[in-house]
């Protein structure tokens, strides 16, 4: 089967929405998602380099913003 990495990166990101919170460094997603496609979406600069101990990686404002519409594009009724 051949994938589009760049659908499944959007569904990923939209998905991190889902689990995204607000804490004193900014907007936060647990990162219970495939490391391939998380790596991926922090060498795009849309998170925090998810290899840490941290249960969590941290949004850019990009990545943040790209989230949020993502999720909404996807998943909102309207």
């Amino acid at each position: 089967m051949i994938v589009d990495q760049e659908k499944l990166e959007h569904t990923v990101l939209a998905l991190l929405h889902l689990t995204s919170f607000k804490d004193s460094f900014g907007v936060r997603a647990w990162k219970g998602h495939d490391w391939d496609v998380m790596n991926l979406l922090y060498e795009k600069g849309y998170i925090s380099d998810p290899a840490t101990k941290a249960k969590s990686v941290a949004f850019t404002e990009e990545g943040a913003r790209l989230s949020k519409e993502l999720f909404e594009k996807h998943f909102a009724l309207t």
